[in-house]
């Protein structure tokens, strides 16, 4: 038996590590943390020493990624007391042969590998590489996705996200993840696995929410188990946030996948009374009508095919939320003062009226039955309002209002 091969037989208890979604050294019933609260530099030692556990790292390197701003004797006074604290906390907290974790020869430190050691991102990105072997049956390929994809439960070492040498690790992982995810909902689409593509899909627009290929999957997902009403729900979710934090549209691919949402239709059915009593549940909201810009185009469509017919005069109004020197707000001002908006527009219209969001910074109005004078009078309102209920907010109201374009129909 070799010396390393003694050594690991004495000490056989495995040991595991989390890095994705939070560190955790985890040795038998032994459970070590970093929370964040303090020793950050401790912390993060430990962390790149495991992190780049099969390589030797020397003083100038742990000087150069970690950033100690120490020199010479000073730092290496510094990390030699670092890695003596690093083996008191971890012995404090039992966890068995802390003092054999990290070794340091001729000048170098490294983590020990001669103990059995397990890294979650290490089995990820494993099993990753694995699945993307197309040589693979489709199932093994699914498993194997799924089992990478239940291991990522959050991005690599959050607690250390803004330390310089952790942000293009945590880059790739993030990255690797979302194509993962990609990748197996394009093979769990071929076999008809739609509760697991909700899964995952749901479990990743949770770590990034503007993925929005998964939006598209997870609604896709929906519409293909007859859960109409899920679908727009969502479609209706990611819409409004990348409006509100983007401010961007949804892509050609995404409204494409809404009117497959309206073309879906989950069941037949008869009972003209059950229709009349959901009809009639949807329009108990008080206000004007505020709905997605897709369903909005629909109706000024529908409007300027009857005005061709019936000479009703339509008026289009378009409010655009800017500061006082006419600029676009930063994100945390928009955001709040495009809520407010939304509150006063739709206090201050009649039931019988449309708006949607049309960009991230303007809302559209249809106003029907209405005189040039009226129309101007209702934004004049809305103005009024929006500066009475929110005096101190450093924004303003553009407006502008056109007659709507009749459509001739032959």
């Amino acid at each position: 038996m070799t010396q390393a091969e003694n050594f690991k037989s004495q000490h056989a208890e495995l040991i595991e590590i989390s890095m994705l979604g939070s560190f955790e050294l985890r040795c038998g019933d032994k459970i070590v943390q970093d929370n964040g609260s303090r020793a950050r530099q401790l912390w993060n030692v430990l962390e790149y020493l495991i992190a780049f556990r099969n390589k030797d790292i020397s003083h100038s390197e742990l000087l150069e990624s970690i950033w100690l701003n120490e020199e010479g004797e000073n730092f290496a006074n510094t990390l030699k007391s670092l890695i003596y604290r690093i083996r008191t906390t971890l012995t404090s907290s039992g966890i068995p042969y802390a003092k054999d974790m990290i070794v340091y020869k001729r000048g170098v430190y490294s983590w020990n590998n001669n103990l059995g050691t397990v890294v979650d991102s290490e089995t990820f990105e494993a099993c990753v590489k694995e699945a993307s072997n197309i040589s693979l049956s489709s199932e093994e390929r699914i498993e194997l996705y799924l089992k990478a994809i239940r291991l990522y439960k959050g991005d690599f070492l959050p607690n250390s996200s803004y330390e310089a040498w952790v942000i293009p690790i945590s880059t790739y992982y993030h990255n690797l993840y979302i194509k993962s995810v990609r990748d197996a909902v394009v093979l769990l689409n071929e076999k008809g696995r739609y509760d697991d593509i909700i899964t995952i899909c749901e479990a990743a627009i949770i770590i990034d929410q503007f993925d929005e290929p998964i939006h598209e999957a997870l609604i896709h997902a929906w519409i293909m188990q007859g859960n109409s009403q899920k679908a727009l729900s969502h479609y209706e979710y990611v819409t409004d946030l990348f409006y509100r934090e983007l401010g961007v549209k949804p892509s050609e691919r995404l409204r494409n996948t809404y009117r497959e949402i309206i073309k879906t239709v989950s069941h037949v059915e008869t009972d003209l009374e059950v229709i009349k009593e959901d009809l009639r549940e949807a329009s108990q909201a008080k206000g004007a009508f505020y709905c997605e810009y897709e369903i909005f185009k629909n109706m000024y469509q529908l409007e300027a095919r009857s005005t061709a017919r019936t000479s009703r005069a339509v008026f289009i109004a378009l409010l655009t939320l800017t500061t006082e020197d006419k600029q676009t707000p930063d994100k945390k001002l928009l955001h709040s003062g495009m809520e407010m908006l939304l509150d006063t527009i739709r206090s201050n219209l009649r039931r019988g009226d449309v708006f949607s969001r049309f960009s991230a910074t303007q809302y559209v109005l249809m106003l029907p039955s209405l005189t040039y004078e009226n129309g101007q009078m209702v934004l004049k309102r809305i103005i009024k309002s929006f500066k009475k209920e929110h005096p101190r907010i450093p924004l303003v109201i553009c407006t502008n209002l056109q007659p709507l374009d009749p459509v001739a129909v032959k």
